[in-house]
């Protein structure tokens, strides 16, 4: 069975990730928006992920910012085992509700706060990218675990997104706060991780941090995308497939 998605769901698609983010977007726009992604994507993806690239670095450097140890682990794991492929790539903590961005060369680019999907838990629900947002239940409104490929894409409008995983309409944008109740720009704010879940499962970032950070470091290049588990233990989620 072909794994290809229609003109028709990649629009639908897309849709979702936009009303997830309060955008609103055009269908036929958005059919068009990810084609190249996808196909770039499932080729890269097919990759060894243990492959070996020489790294510029072996230990984790968060220039001074507080990271978890898991945050550390995993960069280290990266640089040591040049997972990266000399990429840039994105580290986020999602039981500390935080960002790190770094080059390929794993010097980091800058760290941000961030809102996450609402539940905890480490897996997409299934089909969670072809239902409409009033469909999801609010148990099921997790940001997955994993190592993603991510490319940024763009639609009718002028802002874009960084695709993490677009089957399950999972991205990486900025926060807007469109809808005053959920009062996002004040959970971004918070010190407590807690007030951080408010999401579909979709990555949430200041707008500053995303244009300064994000847009040049996946400008012309797709990059590497490892969420942390908070449930699975890091090694169950990134170490037990790799050679």
């Amino acid at each position: 069975m072909s794994n290809r998605l229609t003109p028709e769901e990649m629009g639908a698609r897309a849709v979702r990730i936009g009303d997830c983010s309060a955008w609103g977007r055009q269908a036929a726009a958005a059919a068009a928006l990810c084609v190249g992604l996808l196909a770039a994507s499932a080729a890269f993806a097919t990759q060894s992920p243990s492959a070996s690239v020489p790294a510029a670095a072996t230990t984790a450097d968060f220039s001074g910012e507080p990271a978890s140890n898991d945050a550390r682990r995993i960069v280290h794991w990266v640089l040591e085992t040049g997972d990266n492929r000399r990429l840039p790539f994105v580290i986020v903590d999602k039981k500390a509700a935080k960002v790190f961005v770094f080059d390929g060369r794993g010097h980091m680019l800058g760290h941000t706060s961030a809102l996450l999907g609402l539940a905890r838990g480490d897996d997409s629900a299934p089909g969670v990218g072809d239902r409409d947002l009033a469909d999801i239940r609010p148990e099921e409104r997790t940001t997955p675990a994993g190592r993603f490929v991510a490319s940024l894409g763009h639609d009718l409008g002028p802002d874009d997104v960084l695709w993490v995983d677009y089957h399950a309409a999972l991205a990486l944008h900025r926060v807007l706060a469109d809808n005053t109740r959920e009062h996002r720009l004040e959970r971004l704010a918070s010190a407590a991780p807690g007030d951080h879940r408010i999401t579909f499962g979709c990555i949430n970032v200041p707008v500053n941090f995303y244009d300064a950070v994000i847009d040049p470091a996946f400008a012309g290049t797709s990059g590497i995308v490892y969420i942390l588990p908070e449930i699975k233990s890091l090694s169950e989620v990134f170490f037990s497939s790799a050679s």
